[in-house]
């Protein structure tokens, strides 16, 4: 079960990489903020004076804390966290569906899916990388391997 989710999550991650990075490779060119999410010079220029200071920077910073710390006691919980991230995901989603829904029905179609850059499909490239006999299946030797190769690790931190 436990492999099953590992696998189901790392497919996800590739569809959804491949979509936003599709995504904002067609959204043009801007500043984002550490979330992905696009920013603007007004956004950040929070006295409108024309400049940005670090003060403003760090002002910018601790509001989106504020604002994800829904009941204020300066710490963010899991729930907190989730909300800003489920917050997150609807808004790349709706952009993403207004810039390629090209028949405004509101909704995707696979044939209106953001290509792959280069045309190379991301879970193919993953799907080769685990497939190490290069047999075209995955055994479960294969798939260990992965589990394997993180194990322990999370943001370049150790667990226990």
């Amino acid at each position: 079960m436990k492999r099953t989710m590992i696998f189901g999550a790392v497919i996800a991650a590739v569809i959804a990489g491949t979509a936003v990075t599709a995504s904002a490779k067609q959204g043009g060119e801007g500043h984002r903020d550490m979330r992905g999410m696009p920013i603007s010079f007004a956004e950040l220029d929070l006295n409108n004076d024309g400049k940005i200071t670090l003060d403003e920077v760090q002002g910018h910073r601790e509001a989106r804390f504020a604002a994800a710390d829904s009941n204020g006691d300066g710490m963010l919980s899991a729930d907190e966290l989730t909300a800003q991230a489920n917050e997150r995901a609807a808004e790349r989603i709706a952009r993403m569906i207004e810039r390629f829904d090209e028949n405004d029905d509101g909704m995707l179609s696979a044939e209106e899916m953001p290509q792959p850059r280069g045309g190379e499909d991301r879970a193919e490239r993953m799907f080769d990388r685990l497939d190490a006999d290069g047999d075209g299946a995955i055994t479960e030797e294969e798939f260990a391997e992965l589990e394997n190769r993180g194990k322990g690790k999370r943001w370049g931190k150790k667990r226990d």
